[in-house]
Parts: structure tokens; C-alpha cells; sequence
């Protein structure tokens, strides 16, 4: 029988399933654990190509029929925010995020359980339960921190912390050559703030603050109500059948 090693990747098939972003489609995805002493290695090689992570799961869509989904990332040091982003960033210029070690907490599972009621109830993680969303956060072989947002205190020019109650959350993993958000979810009454944008606008600002020329968004799909809106944040960078190609619009 031959012997696989810890560290090297068995790629496994899920079965068809409904797609969650294009009516009347299925899904299949390819995927691999990510774990052992390469984990942080084989996260940036896959996410290179492709893959998204979940817990210690590396996937991509494997669909037969179907090459919707395209994995996006801004190239930050070119970024230009558009007008309406200008204005989603002045409209919450009284918050700051700090970045911290990836530890879940009551307070932000609050503001998962109301964001998930709010916004996704036909979702996948409706039924998350608070041990279910500590394991999202805590079961990572790879560089994986928090991003919470409070508003901007007298002290967070020193300390980098807000004060006050949480507003929204970034779970993301920091690549060799980039920041990959893998979360984010945000207080629903607060909608009027655009805070999934403003995380997204925040995270790109960090990313060129790190030194890091890349922002993974994750899967770009035409035409989804879900996903589309990554298609905005240019310049940007799409996987296609031959590699990275840059996009202007």
C-alpha cells in the first residue's frame, strides 16, 4: 500500500450540489486539508491558484458545465477609490480597526448571529452555533488575524483601538503577497455606513501599509447579487485559464 505523507496534498471531489450564487445550476468543488508544519506554504501556493480557505480546508469551484466563479485580487499600490467610495470612507471616518490574533469572542458572535438573521437566512451558516463559529476562527494552520472595528476613541491614535461597542469583523489570512479576507460581517443596523465596502477599502489601505501588493477578495461572479460588487474595487487582477489578468473595468 503506498504511504501518503502528512504533508503532502490529497485532493478530494464533492458531489453536485445547488449553486448558491446562479439560480438553477450546480457546484462542485475540489478541496484539501491544510494542515501539518506546510500549511501556511500550501495556502499561498493554492490560494495562487485559485483556492479559498475555510477552517483548515482549501477549496475551488470544479464545476463541469460552468467557469462563473473567478478569484479576484486588487492591486493595492494602484488602487483609486471611486467617488462613492470616497464617501463611504468619510461617512465612517470615526471608526478604526485594530488587528489582532484571531481569538473568538462572545461579542463578536453577537454581531455574526445578527448579521447572519439579517442577511443570509437561506444561508449555508444560518445554524451556526457559537462552537461552530469559535472553530471558523481557531482552526487555522496558517497566519490568520481578526480585524475588529469600534469607533475611533481620545487614545486610538497610540493604542490603535477603538471604543465602544463592535461594529464589524474581518476574519483574514496574511499571504506572502497579500491579505486574503476569508470573513466579514458587520452590525445590520448600521447598514446605512456600508460597512462590507468600508472593511474591503480599510483591508487594501493595510495591505499597502504591510507592504504587501495584493487584496484576495475571494470569487467574482457576473451577474450574482452576492458577488458582484468585487468587480468594483479596481484595478484588479482575475484568474483566467492562462493565469492572472489584469482588469480596468
Amino acid at each position: 500500500m503506498t504511504q501518503h505523507s502528512r504533508n503532502t496534498p490529497q485532493f478530494y471531489l464533492t458531489a453536485p450540489s445547488p449553486c448558491p450564487y446562479l439560480p438553477g445550476k450546480e457546484e462542485r468543488k475540489v478541496f484539501t486539508h491544510l494542515v501539518g508544519d506546510r500549511a501556511p506554504e500550501l495556502n499561498d501556493l493554492l490560494t495562487h491558484g485559485g483556492f479559498r480557505r475555510s477552517q483548515s480546508i482549501a477549496y475551488r469551484p470544479a464545476c463541469e458545465t460552468c467557469r462563473a466563479c473567478v478569484s479576484v485580487r486588487v492591486v493595492v499600490e494602484e488602487f483609486l477609490p471611486t467617488r462613492s467610495m470616497r464617501r463611504v470612507l468619510e461617512r465612517n471616518v470615526d471608526l478604526v480597526g485594530e488587528m489582532r490574533v484571531a481569538v473568538p469572542t462572545s461579542e463578536q458572535y453577537s454581531v455574526f448571529r445578527a448579521y447572519l438573521d439579517s442577511r443570509h437566512r437561506d444561508g449555508g451558516m444560518v445554524d451556526m452555533t457559537v462552537l461552530d463559529y469559535a472553530m471558523m476562527v481557531e482552526d487555522s494552520h496558517v497566519e490568520t488575524r481578526m480585524v475588529e472595528y469600534r469607533r475611533r476613541g481620545p487614545d486610538s491614535a497610540i493604542t490603535g483601538r477603538g471604543d465602544g461597542d463592535l461594529l464589524a469583523v474581518a476574519l483574514t489570512d496574511v499571504l506572502s503577497d497579500g491579505l486574503s479576507m476569508v470573513y466579514s460581517f458587520f452590525e445590520p443596523e448600521h447598514g446605512d455606513r456600508s460597512l462590507g465596502t468600508f472593511m474591503i477599502l480599510d483591508h487594501i489601505a493595510r495591505a499597502r501599509r504591510m507592504g504587501l501588493p495584493h487584496l484576495y477578495l475571494g470569487y467574482w461572479v457576473k451577474g450574482s447579487r452576492k458577488m458582484d460588487y468585487k468587480g468594483r474595487f479596481l484595478p484588479q487582477e482575475r484568474l483566467m485559464a492562462d493565469g492572472w489578468k489584469r482588469a480596468e473595468d
